[in-house]
């Protein structure tokens, strides 16, 4: 028996003198330590999104015993639905698809499960904003398993998420059937529900708005066809004059929508129309916009308050009353019509040749007998309207 144990501790002094003149050499560096002790699978902090056998051979030996491909389609499925589970957990909602999805390429045979996969990939879906996807999936797992709560209550979300209220209703009522405590679908009915009612009501609003403007729309027009003054069509053909279009053809958009300096043509409550109107003074590149110029309201009335104080870009002083000219121009023909000053604005719409374009008339304002205004004229023909 000594002659054993001394034989042992021989043995076990030789081990250590091999160690003395051969240190052992699978050991962690002192500066890499840390990072080499995050190389061992148990003590991953985060795996990688890719495993290189070479770089990982511990991390892919793993992997391939957890995704054999030799164990049933229910295992492997099983494996992948935990796997994205874990994912969802971590907030990581792409990868936790990728996952669910690998589960259900199985094909395995358990309808339970493959609804499991199809009702946690829509909650990915749902946190990652894809409600239409997340819809799709709750309803396959429906399929699969009708009384699936949980499927029924991702459902009513999605359908709350994509405004369709009614149909979040829908679900709820369909899953308070099968569980009437359910305070879930008890909150979102509820939520859903009131939505619908507002919904309805602003629809309601919005037909009723819609009605009323339709009702202005036509009145305007009328006024207009009555007054014999012509708009600008949206579109006419080369051979085509404006003034034969149809009403329903008339270029209608200012009529529903406010001029770009925040107006809009109007009707008093004398039935009396009031336009938007532009002035522009091609001297200087100035222009004055008019919100409410009255139709029997005339132009010197306007520009009497207008140039009662000089402009600040009229440097010569010049821009008075008296000695302003008033044009409007015939773009088809391109000559120029001089319009008496005390003219009212409905005297110059009626004229044949004058078109309103976007139902905001315009016209040029000159000083008289200036140089500008000489040169300005030269070469066009111009009309003196009586």
């Amino acid at each position: 028996m000594e002659h054993a144990d001394s034989a042992a501790h021989d043995d076990f002094d030789a081990f250590l003198e091999k160690f003395q003149s051969q240190p052992y050499r699978g050991g962690f560096h002192e500066d890499q330590w840390e990072e080499e002790f995050d190389k061992i699978p148990l003590f991953m902090k985060d795996a990688p999104s890719e495993i290189d056998p070479k770089d990982n051979p511990d991390l892919a030996c793993l992997q391939s015993i957890i995704f054999d491909e030799e164990r049933s389609p229910e295992e492997q499925a099983k494996t992948y639905k935990d796997e994205g589970n874990d994912y969802f957990k971590e907030k990581d909602y792409k990868k936790a698809v990728t996952s669910y999805t690998e589960g259900l390429k199985k094909k395995c045979a358990d309808p339970d499960l493959n609804a499991v996969l199809y009702t946690n990939r829509a909650a990915a879906q749902y946190y990652l904003g894809n409600f239409r996807s997340a819809l799709s999936d709750v309803t396959a797992a429906r399929k699969l398993k009708p009384s699936h709560l949980k499927a029924i209550i991702r459902g009513a979300l999605c359908h709350l998420e994509l405004k369709h209220f009614a149909d979040a209703v829908s679900w709820c009522d369909e899953g308070l059937q099968i569980d009437a405590k359910e305070k879930k679908l008890q909150e979102i009915r509820a939520k859903a529900d009131k939505l619908r009612r507002t919904e309805q009501r602003d629809m309601r609003k919005a037909k009723l708005k819609a009605k009323k403007e339709q009702n202005q729309n036509e009145a305007l027009l009328q006024a207009i066809k009555d007054r014999n003054i012509t708009l600008a069509s949206k579109a006419v053909d080369e051979d085509e004059d404006p003034a034969s279009c149809s009403l329903g053809e008339i270029f209608l958009d200012g009529l529903s929508a406010e001029n770009p300096y925040g107006a809009r043509l109007n009707l008093d409550d004398h039935g009396r129309l009031n336009w938007p109107v532009l002035f522009l003074y091609p001297e200087y590149a100035q222009s004055d916009f008019i919100s409410g110029f009255h139709e029997d309201s005339r132009f010197i009335d306007h520009l009497l308050v207008m140039f009662g104080e000089t402009p600040s870009w009229d440097s010569e002083r010049k821009y008075c009353p008296d000695n302003l000219e008033v044009y409007f121009e015939d773009e088809e023909r391109e000559e120029l019509y001089q319009v008496p000053p005390t003219k009212t604005l409905l005297q110059v719409l009626q004229h044949p040749r004058y078109v309103v374009k976007a139902l905001t008339p315009a016209f040029l304002i000159c000083v008289g007998a200036s140089s500008f205004s000489k040169n300005y004229l030269r070469g066009r023909k111009v009309h003196r309207v009586k």
